[in-house]
């Protein structure tokens, strides 16, 4: 995947010369992505009013330069306060859904030599106690604590390679490439929805609360079962879902919410999921109404501000765009935008995966360790390595 070289102008660029390459691709179709007319860092802010005005002005100066519907492509961080990656691309092409590669074509990842945990297992269970013990005092209803898995290998894993792999083995997901301005490649395939709009209409499909699947088809079935009779993930998932609603009604005619979750399946892992659908009221872009929803209870918590607060005081690392939403909105106020999880970001010889969990007062410790190795497991498998081999 090879990015056409382009100068970023009109504002200061993330890089002398940025050579982007993006490919995002749904169940509803893809966008292939290159070449930077302009790149955009505006933080999102707080309602997305920041960033949106960035990109406006750089959709009419695309317009004025000939480009006919200009799109926005890109990340925005978990911390909305950070700059965004995003930017204007010369070049899109719009698929139909795509099926997922056949056959995997390139290089080998290699040997991992060396692996870092950013906290280690006991470090993370301290962490997770630390956080049981402010939900219990009720300062919290719930909070999301992630770690970090580094991987260093004897040569730099093709990222093109990896994404095909991950595409191949994940057909369900959101797949996701992306050059980041800073360097290194994103990839991943996330299972979470977080917006899907055509003119006014949307969708989003939050998830939270997360099971293992088994090999064994009986043990498989009664896993999900189990998932959907937890009382601590229901409990869970319900901060997701009352808090989109509480979000989403006022600019809503009308907004429709499933009664109860339902089980949404990935290769490896099962998850609580609710399918949410309305109409707006006046006319907001997808990239605005993303803006207002990220981050969700699902990846973060609740409340919003003191849970970021928390996990800014527990967690040993920035998530940068982990936790972030990423995805493309055209001129026309259109767009699609995923949850940045199940993914890595390739640096030359160095991998990063995150993962997180779910926190409620019925959280236990060692539970929330085995869930974040579970949700590991994708992007690990991709790179053509298992848990235990680490």
């Amino acid at each position: 995947m090879n990015a056409l070289t382009q100068v970023a102008h009109g504002g200061a660029p993330w890089s002398e010369v940025y050579t982007p390459t993006y490919r995002f691709y749904s169940p509803m179709g893809g966008v292939e992505a290159s070449g930077c007319f302009k790149a955009i860092e505006t933080p999102a802010g707080e309602d997305g009013s920041g960033v949106e005005r960035s990109v406006e002005a750089a959709f009419a100066e695309a317009k004025a330069a000939g480009l006919q519907r200009p799109m926005v492509v890109g990340v925005i961080p978990f911390d909305k306060q950070q700059p965004s990656s995003l930017f204007v691309p010369r070049h899109v092409a719009r698929l139909a859904p795509l099926a997922p590669p056949t056959s995997v074509c390139g290089m080998p990842c290699g040997k991992a030599l060396h692996c870092t945990e950013q906290p280690d297992r006991d470090g993370f269970k301290q962490a997770v106690c630390r956080a049981v013990d402010v939900l219990r005092g009720g300062q919290l209803s719930k909070v999301v604590l992630s770690r970090l898995l580094q991987l260093d290998f004897d040569r730099a894993p093709c990222a093109a390679t990896v994404f095909q792999g991950l595409r191949q083995q994940n057909p369900e997901a959101f797949h996701f490439f992306m050059d980041l301005p800073a360097g290194g490649v994103l990839i991943g395939a996330s299972p979470e929805l977080l917006l899907r709009q055509n003119n006014s209409s949307f969708s989003t499909n939050p998830l939270a609360g997360t099971i293992k699947r088994m090999a064994d088809p009986a043990l498989d079935a009664h896993a999900a079962q189990t998932l959907l009779r937890s009382c601590k993930d229901l409990h869970e998932h319900r901060f997701v879902i009352d808090e989109l609603d509480r979000q989403l009604r006022p600019l809503c005619t009308h907004l429709n919410i499933a009664g109860e979750p339902s089980l949404l399946k990935t290769a490896r892992l099962w998850h609580l999921s609710t399918q949410i659908s309305g109409q707006l009221v006046r006319p907001l872009s997808a990239l605005s109404l993303a803006c207002r929803l990220h981050p969700t209870p699902a990846l973060c918590g609740f409340p919003t501000a003191a849970a970021k607060q928390l996990i800014a005081e527990l967690e040993p690392f920035d998530r940068g765009v982990f936790g972030g939403i990423v995805g493309w909105s055209d001129c026309q106020g259109n767009g699609e935008w995923a949850v940045v999880i199940r993914c890595g970001i390739v640096e030359q010889t160095r991998v990063k995966l995150f993962a997180g969990a779910g926190l409620v007062t019925a959280s236990c410790p060692e539970s929330e360790w085995q869930e974040t190795g579970n949700k590991l497991s994708t992007m690990l498998s991709a790179f053509g390595l298992e848990r235990e081999a680490i």
